[in-house]
């Protein structure tokens, strides 16, 4: 396999715009491939621009009449009227939906094939990650899930065991919906008590069912839980599930959204310990899944100058074993098109200056703390069914 990453971009990925008034603002996407290019990332990767999903495989996951729906819905967008789910605040109709929605998932899609046929180690698509959408609706700012789609294709191409990994400060929603009773697909989704965010689901005791219980995984972490709390729980399930999955592919969801700044949610986690989590895949990925093979893609996050453009550059560096200095000074070219573009004033360091620590689960938990009872839960209702001991 070689050892160069592939950044899957496609400019028109950014038509994927809810409009104006609409948090998921297409700038982050921008504003994050302006980052990657400053630091000199593109020497680094390669940068494949993948085709559209087509009508076949975007089956592989939604119902025909839903696709249907999103290209009528798509020319006339003044016709949807909230039936599958567009037309909605969270997912008004634009001109063009369909194919920007499709573009992402080609990207996905791509990174899955290339990773599964060797072409490559690592394939990140930061526009992707839209974890909401459902077989037959849109949904929480979702048209086409791509991330089902890129594990979908995983499966039609051969693949036996596909780990997702959701660390997006809202519960991974559709995609375990996807493969609620496939053993062949594990899904883990860290995010937000399901009491206090979109979209109420998540709960620890969602398992799967049929021949798929025990192949979905559900931490629900309490408000306000900050750097060491999040990476604590992400230690306590993450690497012990993928060890004993042992996948042939690992595709993970790295949503933004838990930064302590990010307007939509609760949680308190710095972009030092995203950056951390980020590490912690690439290096699980190289430990547990053949070839290494890793599928990486963004999702959620809303502070669109201050935090995803610095997150998901990491990200992209570390996928290109290139990984980017936190201390180092954000080039001043990226914070002069920021303002030129926005007229905020972009940060200067690639750190939010956290050096994030975590006590590690095998050292014993306190039974009166709210994330361990959190972690404790997960275990319980998910290790069992997978033969672990909780």
């Amino acid at each position: 396999m070689t050892g160069r990453a592939q950044l899957m971009w496609h400019d028109a990925v950014t038509d994927y715009d809810f409009g104006s008034s609409h948090p998921m603002d297409p700038m982050r996407l921008s504003l994050t491939r302006g980052l990657v290019r400053a630091y000199g990332l593109d020497s680094e990767v390669d940068v494949v621009s993948a085709q559209p999903a087509g009508d076949s495989t975007l089956r592989l996951v939604h119902h025909e009449a839903y696709v249907d729906a999103v290209r009528r819905y798509s020319r006339d967008p003044r016709s949807a009227d909230g039936s599958y789910g567009i037309g909605t605040v969270d997912d008004p109709a634009f001109a063009g939906m369909h194919e920007a929605s499709a573009l992402i998932a080609g990207q996905s899609v791509g990174a899955a094939e290339a990773v599964w046929r060797g072409e490559t180690n690592h394939a990140v698509n930061f526009a992707g990650g839209l974890h909401h959408a459902m077989p037959g609706s849109a949904s929480g700012f979702c048209i086409y899930n791509d991330a089902s789609l890129a594990i979908a294709r995983l499966l039609e191409l051969g693949a036996e065991r596909v780990a997702y990994v959701d660390v997006d400060v809202h519960h991974g929603d559709g995609v375990q919906a996807a493969f609620w009773d496939d053993p062949r697909v594990l899904t883990i989704s860290l995010h937000e008590h399901p009491r206090t965010l979109f979209p109420q689901t998540g709960w620890a005791e969602e398992t799967g069912e049929g021949a798929g219980e025990g192949s979905a995984v559900n931490l629900p972490l309490p408000a306000g839980t900050g750097d060491e709390g999040w990476l604590r729980a992400f230690h306590s399930i993450v690497p012990e599930l993928l060890a004993d999955f042992r996948p042939q592919a690992l595709v993970t969801q790295h949503g933004a959204d838990t930064h302590f700044e990010d307007p939509l949610a609760h949680l308190a986690v710095s972009l030092d310990a995203q950056r951390a989590v980020q590490a912690s895949c690439h290096d699980l990925a190289h430990t547990y899944v053949d070839g290494g093979r890793w599928v990486a893609l963004g999702g959620g996050g809303y502070s669109v100058v201050d935090v995803v453009p610095r997150s998901w550059t990491h990200l992209v560096s570390i996928a290109a074993h290139a990984p980017i200095d936190p201390a180092s000074a954000v080039p001043e070219e990226w914070r002069d098109e920021v303002f030129a573009r926005t007229r905020e004033s972009a940060p200067r360091r690639m750190t939010d200056g956290r050096t994030p620590n975590w006590r590690p689960w095998d050292e014993g938990y306190d039974p009166a703390d709210r994330l361990d009872q959190a972690i404790l839960a997960t275990r319980k209702a998910s290790f069992p069914l997978r033969g672990l001991l909780a």
